[in-house]
């Protein structure tokens, strides 16, 4: 292997033991632009897809690191009876609204690993409510996400409450088949260059 040109591109993955391992085997170009360049954004004006329409993760380098608030919430709509169990944590599965809060927060940890292009997130904070209202018989689950970054955290928001929601639905499915998760929409969200914003 010592005769191989400076250039060269052996089998070894080992960089500690191969004096030839020169180039990963799947190293893409590195990008052309500055760091302060932003890319242009795909058609329609989306930044998740490039001029030629091909997804990629956004590049956000060259933000500012703010602190960023992110608030969603949904609602799930069940029968009375069935709210009643949730409120008296009589399922069989146990306390349901617990376990769903619990839920909840991991989902917002885990949302990179759900949704394709979204970032890896450093949160510095994950609160999840319940609110039970007995004349239209449903719950609904807010969640508030904090981090300090330079990207937002309504993707977040959103599927800490769609997990949170999905769990009732899971713990109460055995007594109600026909629950609905409706309404699940991102309330405000502050931090980031467009600041503060609210439905």
């Amino acid at each position: 292997m010592g005769g191989m040109g400076v250039g060269s591109i052996s089998r070894c993955y080992d960089t500690r033991t191969c004096e030839s391992f020169k180039t990963p085997w799947n190293l893409l170009p590195m990008s052309t632009k500055k760091a302060n360049e932003n890319p242009a954004p795909g058609p329609g004006g989306l930044t998740h897809f490039d001029e030629a329409g091909q997804a990629h993760m956004v590049d956000v380098g060259a933000k500012s690191e703010t602190h960023r608030v992110a608030v969603a919430s949904g609602t799930i709509r069940m029968k009375p009876e069935t709210l009643a169990i949730v409120q008296s944590g009589t399922a069989k599965k146990g306390d349901v609204l617990g376990v769903a809060r619990i839920a909840a927060i991991m989902a917002a940890k885990r949302t990179s690993d759900l949704i394709p292009l979204c970032h890896p997130l450093a949160l510095t904070r994950v609160a999840v409510d319940f609110e039970i209202d007995a004349q239209q018989s449903s719950v609904t689950c807010t969640a508030q996400v904090e981090t300090f970054g330079k990207t937002g955290v309504e993707m977040e928001a959103l599927t800490a409450v769609q997990v949170g929601l999905l769990t009732v639905y899971d713990m109460c499915k055995a007594v109600d088949r026909g629950m609905v998760i409706t309404n699940v929409r991102v309330l405000e969200k502050h931090g980031g260059k467009s600041g503060y914003w609210a439905a």
